[in-house]
């Protein structure tokens, strides 16, 4: 790409939409069969010599009405989403709008921009549960994981392997119903149906951005084209939203003091957790494990000689002032996050003219146009990353300048150095994200010297099974 440097005229955004209907279709097919998410969005930057260009986003015809945006495909352009003084972020989804029947027929603050009178509201009740159970935290996740990992040896001491992700979906779900609301799923009605109730309704909010990997016949029609209809989940969100009315009951307390409704902070609550803790979880913490496996023994060696080292300091307690010591381990997260966000798409209209700018131009945007960022490709920038951008690198923020990166962390809709607030779209969990990714560490590496397992792709991201583990040899148990 030429430089601009020295010039800042504006130029008009590159790029095709294709004809009508035509075009956004033979997109879609390139973007999950012919050429893949990545390699779509990198092909239209090589086409163009723009990090900046116009396509069509999925899911496109008939589901969406318009799928033309403006893609962002760069670290420097790729923030204007997050500048609520130029873009609107009432478009959580983007090009296509979720049926609120999903939602019981309320609109939830995740498709609310910060100007809606509801917005202010829903987020102060998500971070004021967030801060009020910080303490159980802790205590809830060994208490779940500790049996997760149980579980895991005893499955390899009868000479068979671990299924990760199986595991996990159903400890996370509790885990995460006992840190936010003291109770955990599975003793209450729900029962262990639960996880499986959970990843029903999901799957139907996310169904026209996924891919299951059958032909290409069967799943156009059947994900790509329209709408699975919600009353096919109505049994299990009516069961979902039943555990969340009672167990959260003294979260609706809070939800009435701040003027929501009961039922309307509910349902906000069961799509918060569900879709981003609970979702975001069934991504984050497999994705983990495949980095450090991969990464090999001498990142194990030093996560071992940090995390211990910390814990002993503390008294062999697992406190908030040693996890804060431990600066190798929480890189290992955010590099964890960088590499594969567990949201990848990020949308803002356009308020007013805009000029943006990338590495190498500035850009004219019309008011009223659909702003895109596809996050791998704005945190896996070479011109910011360097030549290891693509790479897993554990300790990439450790150290003065690895903490100057943390700017170009995108994954919580907002930079890492910044926070969450009721005024912002930043995603009211960012700091609890980065602490269970952290307390999956300590937890396993207080218990393991090391550990080998293999990999594959399934829906929400990677697989993880586990084929080995060597039992720690020095160091603090976990308290």
């Amino acid at each position: 790409m030429a430089s601009s440097e020295g010039s800042s005229a504006p130029r008009p955004v590159p790029g095709s939409y294709g004809l009508p209907v035509i075009g956004a279709v033979r997109d879609r097919l390139d973007f999950y069969y012919f050429q893949g998410q990545d390699k779509y969005f990198e092909s239209r930057v090589d086409r163009y010599g723009s990090t900046v260009v116009r396509v069509n986003v999925p899911p496109g015809p008939f589901m969406a009405r318009d799928p033309r945006v403006v893609a962002l495909l760069d670290a420097k352009s790729f923030p204007v989403l997050f500048d609520l003084s130029k873009v609107e972020k009432n478009v959580l989804t983007g090009t296509f709008t979720k049926p609120t029947s999903l939602t019981g027929g309320y609109r939830v603050c995740a498709y609310l921009d910060p100007s809606h009178p509801t917005h202010g509201k829903v987020k102060q009740l998500l971070l004021s549960i967030l801060l009020s159970r910080k303490d159980a935290v802790v205590p809830a996740f060994f208490s779940n994981f500790s049996k997760l990992l149980d579980t895991v040896e005893s499955q390899l001491a009868q000479g068979g392997k671990a299924d990760f992700n199986k595991l996990n979906d159903a400890t996370s779900f509790d885990f995460i119903g006992e840190s936010y609301f003291g109770v955990r799923p599975s003793a209450t009605d729900l029962g262990k149906d639960g996880p499986t109730k959970a990843a029903k309704w999901l799957f139907w909010t996310i169904h026209p951005l996924v891919s299951l990997g059958i032909p290409m016949i069967i799943q156009e029609p059947l994900l790509h084209t329209f709408h699975l209809p919600p009353f096919l989940v109505k049994g299990e969100y009516k069961a979902l939203y039943k555990y969340f009315f009672t167990a959260a009951s003294q979260a609706l307390d809070t939800a009435e003091t701040l003027g929501l409704s009961r039922e309307e902070a509910c349902h906000n609550l069961l799509f918060a957790t569900i879709l981003n803790s609970y979702g975001g979880l069934k991504v984050l913490f497999p994705g983990i494990l495949a980095n450090v496996a991969n990464a090999g023994q001498k990142l194990h060696e030093n996560l071992v000689a940090e995390i211990r080292g910390a814990v002993a300091e503390a008294g062999g307690k697992v406190t908030f002032a040693a996890l804060e010591k431990m600066e190798l381990t929480k890189s290992v997260v955010l590099e964890s996050l960088r590499l594969d966000p567990p949201v990848k798409f990020q949308y803002g209209r356009a308020k007013t003219d805009l000029q943006i700018e990338s590495h190498d131009a500035v850009f004219q945007v019309k008011k009223g146009e659909l702003l895109f960022g596809y996050q791998p490709c704005a945190t896996k920038d070479a011109r910011v990353f360097g030549p290891t951008a693509r790479e897993f690198v554990g300790d990439r923020f450790v150290g003065e300048e690895g903490r100057n990166l943390l700017k170009y962390v995108y994954w919580s809709n907002g930079r890492e150095t910044e926070d969450p607030s009721p005024d912002n779209k930043q995603c009211p969990g960012k700091d609890f994200v980065v602490l269970v990714g952290r307390l999956l560490l300590v937890e396993l590496f207080l218990r393991y010297d090391t550990f080998t397992a293999e990999f594959s792709k399934e829906l929400l991201g990677i697989k993880v099974v586990f084929t080995g583990v060597t039992k720690a040899t020095t160091g603090p148990a976990t308290e």
